[in-house]
C-alpha cells in the first residue's frame, strides 16, 4: 500500500506525470484539484505548484509557498484573507512535527514533475500584494540537486549566543516561568524571535533570543503566544519575564506579532 507520507517506492524524484490523475493513481498527490494533499492532525504529505497564486516564489531548494483560499479562480487574483484552516493547517502542522512534505510542480500544460521531500522550515502570515492576509510557508529540500550534484540545506547559528541567554536566566523560561532539571544539569531551549534566514532575514544575536522551556518554544514559534510592547503576553495571561542583563529588542517582537503571532490561534477564548 502506497504510504501517505514520505517517498512513493518507485517513483524517483524528477519522475513526470501527464496530468492530476496520474499523480493520484501513483499516490504522489492524492486530491484532483486541492494543490494541499493531508489531515490536520497527520499534517500535509504533498503540494503541488501550478502558478496559482500571485505570492509563491519558487528558487528550487527553497519555496516561498502561499496558502490555499481566498483566490479568485478567474484571475488568480487574492480576493479575501486566508485562515490558518483546512490545507493551511496541514502544513502547520508539518511544520511542529517535523514531516517532510512531496513537493510536484507543474512544468507545462498538464505536466508535472516530482520534485522531492521538503521539509517546512517556518510559518508567518502577512499582507500579500493584494491587500490581503495571506499564509506563508517556507518548504526548504532536504537534499537539493543541481545539475547531479547533491547540497544539503542547512542555516548557521552561534550557539554562543543561546548558551549566554540561557545561563542570563539560569535556564527559567521566559513566558512559563519553569526551570526544567534533569540529572546532566538544567535545560531550557534558545528561541529567535525574529526567525533567522529567507524571508525573515532576523539576527543571531542575544536581543533576538528568548530563554523557554520546550513547550513554550513551539507555542512560540508557531504563532500561539505573543509578547505586547509593554511585554504582557499574547494568548495567555502574564507578563514576559526578564533580567537586567537581557532586553529583547522591541523592533523583533513587533515583527514576530506582525508576521508569527496568531490570535485566532493565542486567544484561549
Amino acid at each position: 500500500m502506497t504510504p501517505l507520507a514520505g517517498e512513493v517506492p518507485g517513483v524517483p524524484v524528477g519522475t513526470c506525470f501527464e496530468g492530476r490523475r496520474a499523480l493520484r493513481e501513483a499516490g504522489v498527490h492524492r486530491p484532483l484539484q486541492a494543490g494541499i494533499a493531508g489531515t490536520a492532525l497527520g499534517g500535509a504529505v504533498s503540494v503541488v505548484l501550478s502558478g496559482g497564486y500571485e505570492d509563491d516564489q519558487d528558487s528550487g531548494e527553497r519555496i516561498l509557498y502561499t496558502g490555499e483560499g481566498g483566490r479568485d479562480p478567474r484571475t488568480g487574483a487574492q480576493t479575501a484573507h486566508q485562515l490558518l484552516t483546512r490545507g493551511n493547517l496541514t502544513l502547520a502542522r508539518s511544520h511542529l512535527l517535523g514531516q517532510p512534505v512531496r513537493v510536484i510542480r507543474r512544468v507545462s500544460g498538464s505536466t508535472y514533475r516530482y520534485d522531492g521531500l521538503f521539509l517546512v522550515t517556518a510559518v508567518w502570515h502577512e499582507v500579500g500584494r493584494s491587500g490581503y492576509l495571506i499564509w506563508r510557508f517556507l518548504l526548504e529540500a532536504q537534499i537539493y540537486r543541481p545539475a547531479g550534484r547533491q547540497v544539503t540545506t542547512r542555516l548557521s547559528r552561534n550557539s554562543i549566543h543561546a548558551a549566554q541567554v540561557k545561563a542570563w536566566h539560569d535556564h527559567t523560561c521566559q513566558l512559563c516561568g519553569l526551570r526544567l532539571t534533569t540529572p546532566a544539569g538544567p535545560y531550557a531551549e534558545a528561541a529567535h524571535i525574529r526567525p533567522l534566514g529567507q524571508p525573515h532575514h532576523g539576527p543571531d544575536t542575544p536581543e533576538n533570543l528568548l530563554c523557554l522551556c520546550p513547550n513554550c518554544h513551539v507555542q512560540f514559534d508557531l504563532g500561539g503566544v505573543g509578547v505586547a510592547d509593554d511585554l504582557s503576553l499574547l494568548g495567555r495571561p502574564g507578563l514576559l519575564r526578564r533580567v537586567r542583563a537581557h532586553c529583547p529588542d522591541a523592533t523583533n517582537l513587533a515583527y514576530h506579532r506582525a508576521h508569527i503571532y496568531s490570535a485566532e490561534i493565542g486567544d484561549p477564548g
